[in-house]
């Protein structure tokens, strides 16, 4: 283990906590019945044209700010074409070569460390419907078709588990607290794809890489990916290719396993979508949505150990939902600082 290096990306989708989708007035309700937040837009009937949820925009924009990401003023929607069959249009509406957010960062800490972790980019796009297979039968359901998401992509700065979990964490807590999203990762708001690699320690070039397709807990983030090492650096050592592949975790079993070859940007076929105009966010609109963002986790943090001199581990546990946070500076408000936060831990 101690000849190689670990090399891991991720892919953060982020369900935006619209009360419509992307393109249409369908409501994006979680939990009804199959099939009824369902328009001729989102099924992805012939001759229909979508009109833009300006929310989203505001959503993802202020995801970007909040991530020290340069926002563009003008982005593009394309069109990115592959076959699934829970895909009503056949493409996904989505954002290449001009994203809506680029090359922001996240700070995280592990094992008492500071590293920072390099944003790519955020774009936005519609969710696909789902398949439902029972016995001999497949059905179905279209009511999570074109709900809107924002993917968060990160650089490949992440070389362990525990950091791509310190990340996700971090990156959890700030789209909850900016109230884009519920984050509930059993419902799938939040949920994401690992790209993970290895390499001879002190290799400039990386590995090829397996991508693990949505992963939506955190400790199966932490057991998908120390899987997926251990696996590469046992084929390595048997002397096999590691071949570039999408791979699904089986929980229950604490395994990877092939799904499909993994499809490189040439495969998708983006092209600028002709029924979508480019996206524009004005001065006025970037300047309040920048003043109108909440205090992040991380400052919150500082400021609880200023009040109750925690040390950070202790006070990062106040911070981690923002109804916690709420609840214990009302009522530090009102009593010594130190013994709140001693009652809440």
């Amino acid at each position: 283990m101690s000849a190689y290096e670990t090399v891991i990306g991720l892919e953060v989708h982020v369900h935006l906590c619209t009360k419509s989708k992307l393109f249409c007035s369908c409501p994006t309700t979680f939990g009804v019945e199959p099939n009824t937040n369902v328009c001729e837009v989102c099924a992805g009937m012939p001759g229909v044209l979508p009109v833009l949820n300006q929310t989203a925009v505001e959503y993802a924009t202020r995801a970007g700010l909040a991530l020290d990401c340069t926002i563009n003023n003008d982005s593009v929607f394309a069109r990115k074409n592959y076959f699934y069959p829970d895909m009503p249009y056949n493409y996904q509406i989505s954002q290449f070569e001009r994203p809506l957010c680029e090359f922001g960062h996240l700070d995280i800490n592990v094992g008492g460390e500071t590293k920072r972790i390099g944003i790519t980019r955020i774009h936005m796009e519609t969710d696909a419907g789902k398949n439902i297979h029972e016995g001999d039968h497949s059905y179905l359901d279209l009511n999570r078709a074109a709900v809107p998401l924002i993917e968060i992509v990160s650089e490949p700065d992440m070389r362990s588990a525990e950091e791509a979990v310190a990340y996700l964490k971090a990156l959890h807590a700030i789209v909850v607290y900016l109230g884009i999203t519920d984050g509930n990762m059993e419902e799938g708001s939040f949920r994401c794809d690992a790209n993970v690699s290895i390499r001879p320690k002190g290799a400039a070039e990386f590995g090829t890489r397996a991508e693990l397709k949505n992963l939506n807990s955190f400790r199966n983030v932490q057991r998908a990916i120390d899987y997926e090492i251990a696996r590469q650096q046992d084929a390595l050592a048997d002397g096999e290719e590691i071949v570039q592949e999408t791979r699904l975790y089986d929980a229950t079993k604490n395994i990877t396993a092939s799904m499909r070859g993994k499809e490189e940007v040439h495969d998708y076929r983006y092209f600028p979508d002709p029924d979508l105009l480019p996206v524009t966010i004005t001065d006025e609109e970037f300047s309040r949505w920048q003043q109108e963002l909440p205090e992040l986790p991380a400052a919150r943090m500082q400021r609880f150990i200023t009040m109750t001199g925690l040390p950070e581990p202790e006070a990062e546990v106040l911070v981690q939902s923002r109804a916690m946070a709420d609840f214990f500076e009302a009522a530090a408000a009102k009593a010594d600082a130190r013994k709140v936060a001693n009652f809440i831990l």
